[in-house]
């Protein structure tokens, strides 16, 4: 089985800073494609940042310039680094991990972890 363990999460005022981070566990070969997505109350889920295991990244536009993605290779982590927070970032933070379990193409899949809970107000 592969877990995804979220943490970091929490109220924070505006302006103020989290980090959030991911760490993949189970039986896996290889830990492809890491990211983050969040979902606002009443909105669909969207994606935030997303690194790849050579370590590219992309941002969703509305995050780029306060938020940063890194990963720790041999922890099979992922960290969210948020600065600068805003209202609008409030929402559950879930991580993705697109995980190789075996050598046949159903066994490369992405799994979700359950999320945190960012909440930024004053």
């Amino acid at each position: 089985q592969v877990q995804l363990v979220e943490s970091g999460g929490g109220l924070v005022q505006p302006g103020g800073s989290l980090r959030l981070s991911c760490a993949a566990s189970g039986s896996m070969l290889s830990v492809n494609d890491m990211g983050w997505y969040r979902q606002a109350p009443g909105k669909e889920r969207e994606l935030v940042a997303v690194i790849t295991n050579g370590a590219a990244t992309n941002y969703a536009d509305s995050v780029k310039g306060r938020f940063t993605i890194s990963r720790d290779n041999g922890k099979n982590t992922v960290y969210l680094q948020m600065n600068s927070l805003k209202s609008e970032d409030t929402a559950v933070y879930y991580c993705l991990a697109r995980i190789r379990r075996g050598w046949s193409p159903r066994d490369l899949m992405d799994y979700w972890g359950k999320g945190t809970l960012v909440t930024v107000s004053s």
